[in-house]
């Protein structure tokens, strides 16, 4: 089974205004991605060659120069391309998904495309036509912005039509030219009382195969449905005769692809409800169901797939937006089911890992513009992508090879009981077997966050105390190794207390220098992976501007200087070493932070002083312990500096995190102090969202704790 590859790039208008993945997650200016696509071994990728960005303005205007290159770097490196023409858009400006003369031009497109490049042996001419018909002309969310069935119809018979004179005119230049169709294979359940509904959504999920294959004939009951939508019978006879079938059926199936239609919509509390004009349901997620645990997953959709049509397939997209440790394991879930259902006799052909750049804001399917990026095989938010964790599984499994780690030793998210809605009952969320991490400092506030987090992530892990691994002991660290035997070690133990490290140095250099250094070797000489914390303090904030990973240490203080010994003895100890350089902290869960303490103060009506002339990058300890948790799992090492995306003098984060809860900040008293930027950046990497968003989470979070109650209350629990 093959590894193909893929770039995300949907260029999609909404209202007058367009969005362009490729240039959102920057490939449109890394050419040096087609390096890193064929040194993974991938010899198959999907690539664009966009309507949209090729004649923008004017058809008879086209500007080839960006392709020209890309699929030049693409041949001269034997890597085969599927072309791609239109990817979830309606076309240039000059035309949309409803205009009749919409397969016309995108024939036309297709026709000086296929001139340019006959060399080209696989195309996707539209990708998911049904899935871009429904969010188009059913659900509003993209251009036209149209909410009816005829509105639907018509911009997926044109999508199809569009296809069939696309590869009229490319085999016209080649005629081995082969048609891979697309399309989000889902399947809906229901309650009993909706069961007619889910019955038509599932038919209606094959409209676009069924059109293209020729299955759509006059005994179909979706013919009918045309008709009563303002179809004639002689725009679809053209496809009866089988000239649009698809030589591969490209399958792409996401977690979300499955859904449970239910009339009790109490039970959902937080979902929308919906319904059909005759009954309201909730739309929910059908991997969520207890019952249908054996029904959902990729195995029985591809089952179904097969049967009905006998056409070779690929799986031409594998993504999941979500943590590495769960993009892993749905990578590997997916490759292995297919590779099962290949040896049952099913004629898959490949496995597409896409996104391979990532992608932007497809959590409100590009509806809004919130920056969310969601990380692919490479994480592209630092000076060059990084390969995550994927890339090497990827690898392996289209090598034949085996692939471990220990984060698969636990299913994911969608085959653990946390997933289940609330209705359910009481859900266990951790899966004690399997190897674990050990996590130190069970009491800070690093380690329990790290906790809570792992346990959310279905990540085992043992949280010691100073009683159970005194990180200054050669011996008790040796002895907590050898009793644990971890995959990795998380240093979230040390001395925190700033102020008093002047007059405590000792037992600050103590627990922060020579205790990781202690854990460090130890690791070492095992060979786990190890993770510590550094800080912003080994600046001393004089430098002007935020400081990067590069920079040279100079702290102006004793706890600095504790960190900035650390980091040299881990590091110069080798091995597996991952040193996490952060900022001041704040976080939901517990009450010793500056938010906490601010908010405590204004809760009690007391003025908050805070200093003007002190600038640091506050960072919620939620997003620390995710992106920490993903680097180690890729196998990061060295420095790197996470801290929430910003720079805050303390005055001003107190003023933020005041007027964000509703108090007054009039309250919030400016002091002067000494002159210092300790805010942090990163040239590997930005991995955490903007300080203002992480503040708005924070606050949110509070407020379901009951913040009406008072501030002050909810910190004493």
């Amino acid at each position: 089974m093959e590894l193909w590859g893929g770039v995300e790039c949907t260029i999609v208008r909404v209202g007058d205004s367009y969005r362009d993945q490729v240039a959102e997650t920057g490939h449109l200016g890394r050419s040096d991605d087609i390096d890193r696509i064929a040194e993974m071994g991938i010899r198959t990728v999907r690539y664009p060659i966009l309507w949209e960005t090729i004649a923008p303005d004017r058809p008879d205007k086209l500007d080839f120069g960006w392709t020209d290159e890309r699929l030049a770097m693409l041949r001269e490196r034997g890597i085969d391309v599927v072309g791609g023409l239109l990817h979830h858009g309606s076309g240039p400006r000059y035309t949309n998904l409803l205009d009749p003369d919409f397969p016309a031009k995108f024939g036309e497109f297709a026709a000086r495309v296929a001139e340019r490049y006959p060399w080209i042996g696989m195309w996707t001419p539209v990708n998911e036509p049904l899935t871009t018909a429904r969010f188009s002309g059913l659900y509003g969310h993209w251009y036209p912005h149209r909410r009816d069935r005829r509105s639907f119809l018509r911009a997926l018979l044109n999508e199809c039509q569009g296809t069939l004179a696309a590869m009229r005119a490319i085999r016209s230049f080649n005629p081995d030219a082969l048609l891979l169709q697309t399309e989000d294979l889902g399947k809906t359940f229901s309650t009993q009382p909706l069961r007619y509904q889910a019955a038509h959504e599932n038919e209606r999920r094959w409209l676009s195969f069924d059109l293209l294959a020729g299955q759509l004939t006059a005994k179909h009951r979706w013919r009918k449905i045309f008709r009563e939508s303002g179809i004639r019978d002689c725009e679809l006879e053209p496809f009866e005769g089988g000239e649009a079938k698809p030589d591969i059926l490209g399958i792409n199936h996401y977690l979300t692809s499955e859904r449970f239609l239910d009339h009790r919509p109490e039970l959902y509390p937080g979902l929308a409800v919906g319904g059909n004009g005759s009954d309201t349901y909730v739309d929910a997620e059908a991997v969520r169901i207890h019952r249908l645990h054996p029904k959902t997953g990729i195995g029985p959709r591809l089952r179904e797939v097969w049967e009905r049509y006998r056409i070779p397939i690929v799986i031409s997209e594998v993504h999941h937006g979500c943590t590495r440790d769960e993009q892993l394991r749905w990578f590997a879930e997916v490759w292995h089911a297919a590779e099962a259902e290949r040896q049952a006799g099913m004629d898959i052909r490949a496995v597409t890992l896409w996104s391979m750049f990532g992608n932007v804001d497809w959590r409100s399917l590009l509806t809004r513009h919130d920056g969310i990026y969601d990380v692919g095989a490479f994480d592209a938010r630092g000076a060059k992508p990084r390969p995550t964790i994927i890339t090497k599984a990827a690898t392996a499994f289209a090598e034949g090879k085996q692939f471990d780690h220990p984060v698969l030793d636990a299913p994911g998210w969608w085959r653990r009981p946390m997933r289940l809605y609330p209705w359910h009952g009481n859900c266990k969320t951790l899966y004690n077997g399997g190897r674990k991490l050990l996590i130190t400092g069970a009491t800070g506030t690093l380690g329990s966050a790290f906790a809570r987090i792992c346990e959310h992530r279905g990540l085992p892990f043992c949280l010691t105390t100073r009683g159970e691994i005194d990180i200054c002991d050669e011996n008790s660290v040796h002895a907590a190794i050898t009793r644990y035997q971890p995959w990795a070690v998380i240093n979230a133990a040390g001395f925190v207390r700033v102020a008093d490290a002047e007059q405590e140095k000792d037992a600050c250099l103590a627990a922060n220098a020579a205790g990781p250094k202690l854990l460090a070797r130890a690791c070492a000489e095992a060979g786990t992976p190890f993770v510590t914390f550094s800080s912003d303090l080994v600046f001393d904030g004089k430098l002007g501007r935020a400081y990067c990973e590069q920079d040279a240490v100079r702290p102006a203080g004793v706890y600095g200087l504790s960190k900035a010994q650390a980091e040299e003895n881990v590091l110069g100890l080798g091995g597996q070493a991952l040193v996490i350089r952060t900022s001041a902290f704040f976080g939901p869960w517990d009450k010793y932070n500056f938010a906490w303490s601010t908010l405590n103060a204004l809760a009690r009506g007391e003025p908050v002083r805070a200093c003007r002339n002190s600038a640091v990058s506050p960072t919620y300890v939620p997003d620390l312990c995710h992106a920490t948790l993903d680097l180690l799992i890729d196998g990061e090492t060295g420095i790197w500096h996470l801290a929430n995306q910003g720079k805050l003098s303390w005055h001003e984060f107190a003023h933020r995190v005041a007027e964000g809860a509703g108090y007054d900040g009039s309250l919030i008293l400016p002091v002067d102090g000494p002159v210092a930027n300790n805010a942090l950046t990163s040239t590997r990497g930005l991995l955490l969202r903007p300080v203002d968003h992480a503040i708005d989470e924070f606050l949110a979070q509070i407020g379901e704790l009951g913040e009406p109650r008072g501030v002050m209350e909810i910190a004493a629990e």
